[in-house]
Formats: C-alpha cells, structure tokens, sequence
C-alpha cells in the first residue's frame, strides 16, 4: 500500500475532527441547560458537551466513503459496509442514550441485536487458536455468543474509562495505532486506511479534550470507538482466528480492564449496580493522592505506553513470550498503584468481601429509596416538595441532620438536637457539580452505622437528590429554585430551618 494514502487519511481525518468540533460547541452552548445537566460523578463546575463524537463519526463516514472509492475491491465490499453502517447503529444508540437515558437493560439488548448483525453478516469469531501451542479449535455455534461478547465487552470498556479528560481518546488511540500496523503487516488496505484516518481524527479530539476538557466522547462517541475497535480487530484477525490481532488490543488495554474488573467486583459484592458510575477508580485515587489532572493523565498514559509496547511485542516475538509479557503488565500496573500509595484501596476486594454480606439488604433498601423519590419528582409540583420526601428518606435513615448549601444558602434538617461532641456523630460532604455552588452535608450517629456504611449511604443520598432534581427540570423545564425562602415546620424533635 501506498505509506501517502495512509498520511492523506491521516490529515483528512485530522482536519474533519478539528474543524467540526467549534461548530459542536457553538451549537452546544445555545441550547444547553447547565442546571439540567449536572451529574454526581462530573467535577467539572461547567456543563461540558457530550457530542464530541459526532465529530469522529462525521469523519469516519468521509473517510469510509473514501476508501471505497479509491481502494474498490469488490470481494470486501460487502464487509466494509457491514462495518460501516453497524458501527453507525452503535453509534446512534449511545447518542441517543447522551440525549435521553434509555436505560442499561435497553442498552445492552440493543449492544446484542447490533453484534449479533455484525456476525451473521460475516464479521465474527470460527475458530480459536491457541497462543501457546498454536492448536487451532472450531467454534462451531460458539462464534456467535463468542463474537458477540467480545464486541459488547470492548464497546462497553471504552465508553467505562472515559472518566478523565483525555484518558479515554488516548488510549484509543494507540490502540488505533496498533491496528494500523497489524493491517499493513496483514496487506489489509481498510483496516489500514480506517485505523489510520481515526489516529488523526483523534489528535483533532485530543486538542479539545486534553486537560481542560472542552467536550466529552459521550455514550455515542465511546460506543463507536469501542464497536469499531472491536470489529477492526476481527477484521485483521486471519481467517477469524483469534491471534494477535484480538490478543494485543487486551495486552494494551489492560490497565482499564484491570480497574473495571476490580470495580464491577467491589460493586457487585456491595449489592450496587455494577455499572454505576462512582469516584473508586484509579484516576480518581490518583487525584486524591495530590496528583493534578495533567499529571494523573500523563501517568496513565505512561502505564498503557508499556502495555502498547507490550501488545508490538506479540508480533515482534512470534507470541512465545506472552506469559513473560503478561508478568511484566501486572508488574509495571502493580508499581503504579503502590508508587501513589493507593494499592490498598484500589486492590481492597478482600476487605469489602467480609463487610459485603451486611450491607447488601441496607444499600438495595437506600437504591429503592432513591429510586422512589426520582418517581416523586414527576408528581412534585415544587422543589419544596421534593425536598420534603427527600427530607422522609433522610429520617427512614436515621441520619440526624441534612444540610443543603445552594447559592449562598443553607437549607437544614434536623432530627435531634446537635451534639457538640464532634467523636459521637459522623459528618460528609458531597459536592454537587454545576455551576453554581452546591454541596450537601450528612451527619448521623456514630453508633447507627460504619464509616463506609455511612460515606457510601450519604454518596447514593446525594446521587439520589442530584437525579430527581434533573428530572424535575426536565419535565417543568425551570431553575432549580426553592420558591419559600424560608421553610419552618416543627414536630417533636424534627425542626426544619432555612437560614
């Protein structure tokens, strides 16, 4: 293949990525609704668009056409436009999820029905072949859930790390890097010509969304990269075998797969959902330790630079060496994690299995509750209602006081008196995001709970709040505003204050 057909790719992709994004934002930045679009586990103060893959798309789409006019090969036609128009599908599910949220459930049937095209349209997993002693086994029926699997698990694990500015794009892009130089050592002209016209439609990206974040991948834009990652790699693969064109990716990805497996567990042992976002993962433990956002990136891009170079490894050393490679990844993963002083918390699956069983019944009973009140926010006619069943969760919790800071004002509920003994009571704070100032504070018993019975309770409290306030603005369409300044009710030993 001509090495000037892959820089053109390169460029057009670049500049279609690049040009698109402004007129993104400009779009963006007229309609938004910076209340609306506040999420609990975002620290950014200001809404951010979540439309950065419309721009990739629309330069995959150019760059897809292209290809198949000026490489015509009439026995792969039908294959390029099963990866065309499947990984578009996968694409507008996650864009319409950013638009309006449809649901895990929906979303991964959906995933299912899109992998499941792909396959019986002659993308998929025949055979195994064994990297160790390179024995080849047909799947059979097997291919079809194996295909889909592997599909559904790189899509979902792109769209799980993009959780940091620029980590995500990043990664993507040596793995789009490491396809690229798997196809031309394949002589394959569009996987080449693909992966090469997205590295450069992802360095476009990255100039917006390095650290400062200007515009976020989004559900659709991980759900893209991560099917068309995942179809390149099948592609490449000989004959469907699964080799070191499907084993390298994992090699490169397998920090991120690392950190989620580690998260789906610790969420599953507690009774949580296990694709519920949260603050546990490793770039998160990183920002903790005093790291900036810069510097947390730029780590992480160091780690998963080994992993890449471990993934060339593959094909460098004929694949004899993977037990070797696999022991100097979990050696480089492990020394990162203990150089920041964060194994004990990232690694503590051992803990949480002996505290899991007791919490389980108490945190499926605070999830209902939460669920509850996001039903009540669709029959409350005020905010002030809201903030009167949110305040009835908070008493079914035994918390004694609730206290919710917005624009210069306090709202607080108390159940008991203060102690002014600060060792007998419990206290967090959770920032609320957006852009105006908004946290919540929780304070209870000490004797009423643990400290991590009590900081994931006030966590799932205050995610609770954040999702039926959004959904109260989206149905009535108004500010987030408290129509009494102030709210005074007494009852016993409850007192409600306004200050």
């Amino acid at each position: 293949m001509d090495i000037s057909a892959v820089f053109s790719f390169v460029g057009i992709g670049f500049f279609v990525s690049w040009a698109s994004i402004p007129l993104i934002l400009k779009g963006y930045l007229q309609r938004r609704n910076t209340s609306a679009n506040r999420e609990f586990h975002h620290t950014h103060k200001e809404a951010i668009s979540r439309f950065g893959g419309v721009a990739l798309v629309a330069a995959f789409l150019i760059l897809s056409l292209l290809a198949l006019w000026w490489f015509p090969n009439p026995e792969k036609t039908k294959s390029r436009l099963v990866i065309l128009f499947t990984t578009l599908a996968m694409f507008a599910l996650g864009f319409v999820d950013d638009l309006r949220p449809l649901g895990a459930k929906r979303k991964l049937l959906a995933q299912i029905i899109i992998a499941s095209t792909a396959y019986f349209l002659g993308i998929q997993i025949s055979n195994f072949k064994n990297p160790i002693n390179h024995q080849i086994y047909e799947l059979g029926w097997l291919g079809w859930p194996a295909t889909v699997l592997w599909l559904v698990a790189i899509t979902n694990l792109i769209n799980l790390i993009d959780g940091i500015d620029g980590f995500a794009g990043g990664v993507v892009l040596m793995l789009m890097l490491l396809l690229m130089y798997v196809g031309l050592a394949s002589g394959l002209a569009y996987p080449v010509l693909c992966a090469a016209g997205m590295c450069g439609a992802l360095v476009g990206f990255l100039y917006y969304n390095f650290p400062p974040a200007k515009i976020y991948l989004g559900d659709g834009g991980a759900y893209f990269l991560g099917f068309l990652i995942g179809l390149l790699a099948l592609t490449n693969s000989q004959k469907g075998t699964i080799a070191a064109a499907m084993i390298a990716p994992v090699f490169a990805l397998a920090l991120p797969i690392t950190d989620v497996a580690l998260a789906i567990l610790r969420r599953g042992l507690k009774g949580l959902p296990i694709f519920r976002p949260d603050r546990k993962h490793i770039h998160h433990r990183l920002q903790e330790s005093g790291q900036s956002r810069m510097r947390t990136v730029l780590v992480l891009y160091a780690v998963s630079l080994v992993c890449l170079a471990a993934a060339f490894g593959i094909f460098l050393l004929q694949r004899n060496w993977l037990p070797v490679l696999f022991g100097a990844i979990f050696v480089v993963i492990l020394a990162t994690v203990r150089s920041f002083r964060s194994n004990r918390e990232w690694f503590s699956v051992g803990k949480v299995v002996g505290n899991s069983l007791e919490m389980r019944k108490e945190i499926k009973y605070i999830l209902t509750l939460g669920r509850w009140l996001e039903l009540e926010s669709e029959r409350s006619e005020s905010i002030d209602l809201l903030w009167e069943d949110f305040k009835f969760m908070a008493r079914k919790l035994d918390l004694s006081r609730v206290e919710l800071h917005r624009d210069g004002t306090n709202y607080v509920w108390e159940n008991a008196p203060q102690t002014e003994n600060a060792s007998e009571v419990r206290k967090m704070r959770h920032e609320l995001g957006g852009k105006e100032s908004m946290w919540m504070e929780f304070m209870a018993p000490t004797e009423s709970c643990s400290e991590k019975h009590f900081e994931l309770m006030s966590e799932l409290m205050a995610e609770a709040w954040m999702k039926a306030t959004a959904k109260w603005q989206t149905l009535h369409e108004e500010p987030l505003q408290f129509k009494t300044s102030a709210d005074q009710t007494t009852s016993g030993a409850l007192s409600d204050v306004a200050r």
